[in-house]
C-alpha cells in the first residue's frame, strides 16, 4: 500500500514539474520584426523548458491593444519590451508593473532602470545630429544649428509621430541649458520637421536638408555602406529611447518573466543586442561597428515628462507646426 502511495506522489510530482517546466511565457514586444524573433530563439535557447509565445508590433498599437485588456479584465502578456521609458512610467504609475528587485543590474548606469525595479533599459538607440558630407561646417552642438550657415537647412522628426522624436522633446527641453528656447531658435532659422526618423535620415542624406537630429542606426549603418552622412553626440549630450523591460503585475508566469529580464540583462543578451546592430546598453560590451565606445546622455526625468507630454506636443505644434 506504502509502495503504491509512494509511486503515485512521485507521478504527481512528475506532471506538477513539467507542467511547470513547459509553463507559456507571453511577451508583447515593439522590437523589430526579425529581431524579435532572433531574441525569443536566443532565449528559448537557454532556456528550453520554457515555451514562448510573442506578438510584435509598433509601441502604440501595442498599447492600445494592451489597454484593451486590462479593459476586459484579462491582459494576456508576463513580459512587455517596448520603446521607452515614459511609456513603461505610466504603466507604472497605473500598478501595471511587478517590481524585480532582484534584476542583474550591475554595470548598468542607474539612469538607465526604474529605482523601484519595475522596468530596466536593454539597449540605447540614442537621438544625435546627422548632418551631410557636403554640409558648411560641422556641428558640435545642438546650438551650433542655430547659427546663419544652418538656415532653412535643418530637419527633425515630429514627437506627434515618433516615440523617440517624443523622448528627445522632453529631454531637450529638460535641459536647463537649452528648453523650449533652443526649439524656438531652431524654428526662427527655418528647422522643419518631418514625420519620422526615416524621412529626417533620407533628407540629410540626398542633401534636401544638411543636418538634423536622428536616431543614430540609421546614419550609422548607412555611412558603413557609402551613404554620405556622419552622426555624431552633440557636446550637450544625446537623449535615447532604451527599449526597457518589465514584468506585469498581472503576469500568470512571473518566473519564466524574471528569466527573461535576466537574459536580456546578461551578457549574453547585450552581446546579442550589439550583434543587432544597437547600443548595449551595458557597460564592457562591445558596441557594433561604427558606434562610439560610449554615449553621453542627458538626463531625463520620465514622471515628470509623463506629466507634461500632451502639453508639451501641443507646445511643439505651436513651435514648428503639426
Amino acid at each position: 500500500m506504502k509502495k503504491i502511495v509512494l509511486m503515485a506522489l512521485v507521478a504527481v510530482f512528475c506532471v506538477c514539474s513539467f507542467v511547470h517546466a513547459g509553463e507559456k511565457l507571453v511577451i508583447y514586444t515593439s522590437q523589430l520584426e526579425q529581431d524579435a524573433q532572433q531574441t525569443v530563439e536566443t532565449f528559448k535557447k537557454a532556456n528550453p523548458g520554457i515555451d514562448v509565445e510573442w506578438t510584435r508590433t509598433g509601441t502604440t498599437a501595442l498599447m492600445n491593444k494592451l489597454r484593451a485588456e486590462f479593459a476586459a479584465g484579462n491582459p494576456r502578456p508576463d513580459v512587455v519590451l517596448i520603446a521607452d521609458m515614459v511609456t513603461m512610467e505610466g504603466l507604472k504609475k497605473e500598478g501595471r508593473l511587478m517590481a524585480y528587485q532582484a534584476a542583474p543590474v550591475k554595470g548598468y548606469d542607474t539612469n538607465l532602470y526604474d529605482k523601484d525595479g519595475n522596468y530596466f533599459s536593454t539597449k540605447i538607440i540614442s537621438t544625435g545630429i546627422v548632418y551631410n558630407d557636403k554640409a558648411p561646417f560641422k556641428p558640435k552642438s545642438i546650438k551650433d544649428l542655430e547659427r546663419p550657415e544652418a538656415k532653412n537647412l535643418v530637419i527633425m522628426p515630429s514627437p506627434l509621430y515618433s516615440g523617440a522624436a517624443a523622448v528627445h522633446m522632453h529631454t531637450l527641453t529638460q535641459n536647463s541649458d537649452l528648453g523650449w528656447d533652443a526649439y524656438k531658435k531652431l524654428a526662427e532659422n527655418g528647422a522643419v520637421n518631418s514625420k519620422g526618423n526615416g524621412g529626417t535620415f533620407k533628407a540629410v542624406a540626398s542633401g534636401e536638408k544638411l543636418y538634423g537630429f536622428c536616431i543614430d542606426y540609421l546614419p550609422i549603418r548607412n555611412k558603413l555602406k557609402g551613404s554620405p552622412v556622419t552622426f555624431i553626440i552633440p557636446e550637450e549630450g544625446a537623449s535615447a529611447v532604451t527599449e526597457p523591460v518589465a514584468i506585469l503585475s498581472t503576469a500568470k508566469n512571473p518566473e519564466g518573466a524574471k528569466k527573461f529580464v535576466d537574459f536580456l540583462l546578461s551578457d549574453e543578451g547585450q552581446k546579442l543586442a550589439s550583434a543587432q546592430g544597437f547600443m548595449p546598453a551595458k557597460t564592457g560590451i562591445t558596441p557594433p561597428e561604427g558606434f562610439p565606445a560610449k554615449i553621453k546622455l542627458m538626463d531625463l526625468d520620465t514622471s515628470k515628462a509623463l506629466a507634461q507630454d500632451k502639453k508639451s506636443k501641443r507646445k511643439f505644434v505651436n513651435v514648428f507646426g503639426g
